[in-house]
């Protein structure tokens, strides 16, 4: 068993949308006591639905700001690539989740079905339109340039962090994956 304190305080998880960082974020906070924070919820407006309205970026890094420094500990899932510049320092560790395109697009649809109920995604339905630009724009990770949230963007930004990066691999279990992490960290610390 993994002791909690020879972790690192402040993790950042990041890959692309279906990749699997939230539900690695909760499964870490719940087995060690870090505090789960989520990207989504300092970059949107809360609204209903959800992801409607994007929160002005001073006011989101503000938040997201003050929620990191009030917790000792914290994992903090997401991307904040284009925004959270100023957090970057605060980082012990980032984990990158890669996960291949057609388990990624499994994933999302099956979630938007959940959120929104498979008629509100079909051709007329209420969120139609809303999901088809969302699951357009979640396709083009691997591809897509520095210009969006993309795997190239991701690269070129963790290979100047100046904390350790840790890659797993989204079709792993997330016990696998927290298992790699916690071993990875241990041989870091034993350098």
């Amino acid at each position: 068993m993994t002791d909690p304190s020879s972790l690192p305080q402040r993790v950042h998880v990041l890959g692309a949308s279906g990749s699997g960082t939230s539900t690695f974020g909760r499964a870490w906070a719940e087995r060690f006591g870090h505090l789960h924070l989520d990207t989504d919820d300092f970059y949107w407006l809360p609204t209903e639905p959800r992801f409607l309205e994007k929160r002005p970026m001073p006011e989101r890094l503000r938040l997201l700001t003050e929620a990191v420094d009030a917790a000792e500990r914290w994992v903090l899932t997401g991307s904040l690539v284009s925004w959270g510049e100023p957090l970057v320092e605060r980082f012990d560790l980032v984990v990158f989740v890669y996960t291949p395109f057609d388990l990624r697009m499994d994933r999302l649809i099956a979630r938007e079905e959940e959120r929104y109920g498979a008629e509100a995604l079909q051709p007329g339905g209420a969120h139609y339109d809303a999901h088809m630009a969302f699951i357009e724009w979640a396709a083009s990770y691997d591809t897509a340039g520095l210009e969006t949230r993309s795997r190239r963007a991701h690269e070129t930004w963790m290979a100047r962090l100046p904390c350790p990066v840790i890659r797993v691999s989204g079709t792993d279990t997330t016990a696998r994956q927290i298992e790699q992490v916690a071993g990875s960290v241990r041989k870091l610390d034993a350098r």
